[in-house]
């Protein structure tokens, strides 16, 4: 496959339109280092961003947790997408708006001299978890937790959280699983590495409250979905010891949309009906 640096097309970058392969940073970027950086990841049907202004709000508010502002207003970030979907002659795409500290005066942890720079590439990207959309996909279990809100920004969409899921989906590979599940510091169920998970059991849905993991936009949207269907969600912790007991799992996320589980370590789940029906309601509902 080509790598991701050696692709046709344009990228917005600071307010213009480089080509794909000059859209490039120093060595010295502060956030390679330090990862102060904040993303968004986004897709686009028939030529219209689902929940795009939601995504480019909270890109800002990422941003200002991580202490730094984006010099971009939300409507010009909406701009920006727009204008290189367009250059790129995309209708149905991922997005993926990216804003970081870049390289300047400081070096060191702190960096409040360094500008601030943003980006937003879009490419043609598929199911998220490839076969595992329609059979269902198979979790490993992460030896790592999601942290307390008292030790990170968990609200952020920061680029430094998504360490130890990479650590973890690594793992999750080498053992031939799709994904990961995570727990978090208290030990209970909390999210897969990027994205949000459900269970069903008696009719009912369960999901982990999101006190600290990023509450997903494509989440809200699901558990709203599933309310406007008279299923009853509820929002709770949800503990280790649950699990054999849930009848069906799916995973939401902009990249995952609705994609079921068959397997989370030594759990099995049904492939079933609500599961399907979620799945298929969402994906009319985003390209309404």
């Amino acid at each position: 496959m080509t790598g991701y640096d050696d692709r046709d097309g344009v990228i917005w970058m600071d307010g213009k339109l480089v080509p794909w392969r000059d859209a490039n940073v120093h060595i010295l970027t502060h956030a390679l280092h330090y990862a102060s950086a904040v993303f968004e990841g986004e897709r686009a049907y028939g030529g219209k961003i689902f929940k795009s202004r939601e995504h480019s709000e909270r890109l800002k508010r990422s941003a200002n947790m991580l202490d730094f502002e984006i010099p971009y207003t939300v409507d010009q970030i909406e701009d920006a997408k727009a204008e290189v979907m367009k250059a790129n002659g995309m209708t149905d795409c991922y997005v993926r708006p990216l804003a970081w500290r870049g390289s300047g005066p400081d070096m060191g942890v702190a960096s409040e001299q360094n500008p601030v720079r943003m980006a937003v590439a879009v490419w043609e990207w598929g199911a998220y978890y490839g076969a595992a959309k329609m059979k269902g996909a198979k979790l490993d279990i992460s030896k790592w937790k999601r942290p307390s809100p008292e030790t990170v920004p968990s609200q952020a969409k920061a680029s430094g959280l998504y360490m130890i899921c990479t650590m973890s989906k690594h793992a999750a590979h080498a053992k031939g699983c799709t994904d990961a599940m995570m727990f978090d510091y208290r030990g209970y169920v909390a999210e897969a590495t990027g994205a949000n998970i459900f269970f069903v059991k008696d009719g009912e849905v369960h999901t982990p409250k999101a006190d600290c993991f990023l509450n997903g936009l494509t989440r809200q949207t699901v558990i709203e979905l599933l309310r406007d269907k008279q299923i009853k969600v509820h929002e709770r912790h949800i503990e280790a010891s649950e699990l054999e007991g849930f009848e069906q799992c799916w995973l939401t996320g902009t990249a995952a949309e609705v994609t079921p589980v068959a397997e989370i370590g030594d759990y099995n789940f049904e492939v079933g009906a609500l599961t399907h029906d979620i799945a298929e309601t969402y994906e009319k509902h985003v390209r309404a």
